[in-house]
């Protein structure tokens, strides 16, 4: 069972200060939905903080994630689109103001959840909707198409 992108777990106009506030945001509703675990946001923040913003992965969207062991129960990504957007410290893709937090708990699901996520943010139609969408009905239609 994959927890794709569930009207629950994704946010929009979401205030975060740092990337450590934006990347505990999409954690949170993981969290909330009993997906993963503290640690696995503790996780998450981590990575980030000792390996730096290497999941920025093209201009305004950051994929954070941590490994498995970390604390996922159940494959997710949650969405948080950040009220205003936040420098991670990339080089080309900041700032960032998609957050999409991925939790896997093997590394077929990583490729498959990373794979629905591409097959989204590949069209940039859908990349300038979920920057100025703000509800759930807004962004429905491009991800039917990936379900």
């Amino acid at each position: 069972m994959m927890n794709f992108l569930e009207e629950s777990m994704v946010k929009f106009g979401v205030d975060a200060d740092d990337a450590e506030s934006a990347i505990e945001a999409a954690g949170k509703l993981l969290l909330d939905e009993g997906l993963v675990e503290q640690t696995y946001i503790d996780a998450m923040k981590h990575a980030y903080i000792d390996n730096g913003p290497y999941f920025v992965l093209a201009p305004q969207i950051a994929i954070p994630h941590a490994r498995p062991e970390d604390g996922v129960k159940e494959a997710s990504v949650s969405f948080v689109q950040l009220k205003k957007p936040v420098v991670f410290g990339h080089s080309a893709n900041d700032p960032v103001r998609l957050v999409f937090g991925l939790g896997a708990s093997t590394s077929d699901e990583h490729l498959t959840l990373l794979k629905k996520l591409t097959g989204i943010l590949n069209d940039t139609n859908n990349i300038a909707t979920l920057k100025t969408a703000t509800s759930y009905e807004d962004i429905k239609n491009i991800l039917e198409l990936e379900r």
